[in-house]
């Protein structure tokens, strides 16, 4: 369903079901851009992003990006845009003491700052509450009140996204200096999000570590220390997660599957899905479509 609403307190929600569309735009406030049916990629400068039902992309206030979609079916986008003053607002609330709320009544400033442009997991909290709000605003809920909720649900749940992904990660650097262990992360996240968008692909280690800007023995050694997984695991366990996604949603043959998620084995894929979500790709696709 297809709608642009804005609140009175001057929160954007956007919803727009397309097989094709090509745009190039600004964004006035931070925000978070999902794709909950397909995928869209985003371009911001040499960097592409695709995001897909399992994930979605946080933009910042101020950045330039072109959007894409080009598919065979619809794709179901969706996305949120937080006003600076509720942002605000958060942050305070999230990051003061109660007594300091009480002494200067929620009124003094609070600075929002940038946070790290990549690919987040949708999933939990947050895939839940996202979901929920999107149903309701399909209904037609012009309640306010209710809309909001959610977007300070939202909030919490990326503010402790964001802490897993990105503080927790950086924290398992072995660097003593918090620069250099957030730069390193930085760096790791554009690996990562390589990955996220070329999952199907044959990706190298030399092509990883070049997204990267780090020698490939770097990349291996702190994105293990990050993700606890290594690249390879890390692409593996994406795939698999994908393949669920293609199994509850399309008819597409297993065999397919196989190789639209970048696998070459037939057996290998029924293999590692089985030992991941004990259950076989065939029973998984039986048990999602009653």
């Amino acid at each position: 369903m297809d709608y642009n609403r804005t609140l009175r307190n001057n929160n954007k929600i956007f919803s727009e079901t397309r097989a094709y569309r090509h745009q190039t735009q600004c964004t006035a406030d931070l925000s978070f851009r999902f794709a909950l049916t397909g995928n869209e990629l985003f371009q911001m400068g040499r960097r592409e992003l695709s995001i897909y039902p399992d994930s979605f992309l946080l933009l910042n206030k101020g950045t330039q990006y072109t959007s894409k979609i080009d598919s065979n079916t619809p794709v179901e986008s969706f996305s949120i845009a937080f006003d600076q003053a509720f942002l605000q607002d958060f942050n305070l609330a999230y990051s003061l003491p109660a007594i300091k709320l009480l002494d200067n009544g929620g009124e003094a400033s609070s600075e929002v700052f940038d946070f790290n442009e990549t690919i987040y997991p949708l999933s939990g909290d947050m895939g839940f509450n996202i979901r929920h709000l999107k149903h309701h605003l399909d209904e037609g809920v012009q309640d306010e009140l209710l809309i909001n909720e959610y977007l300070h649900h939202s909030l919490i749940n990326y503010y402790r996204i964001y802490a897993n992904e990105i503080a927790d990660k950086a924290q398992k650097l072995n660097f003593t200096n918090q620069t250099t262990r957030v730069e390193i992360l930085k760096r790791l996240n554009l690996a990562k999000d390589y990955m996220y968008t070329n999952y199907n692909k044959n990706i190298s280690l030399e092509e990883l570590a070049k997204h990267a800007y780090l020698s490939v023995n770097h990349l291996l050694r702190t994105f293990k220390q990050a993700f606890n997984l290594s690249p390879h695991q890390f692409l593996i366990q994406l795939r698999l997660q994908r393949s669920r996604i293609l199994l509850k949603t399309t008819k597409y043959p297993i065999n397919e599957i196989v190789c639209l998620v970048g696998f070459e084995c037939p057996s290998s894929f029924i293999r590692l899905f089985k030992n991941r979500y004990r259950i076989t790709p065939q029973k998984y696709r039986q048990a999602s479509c009653k």
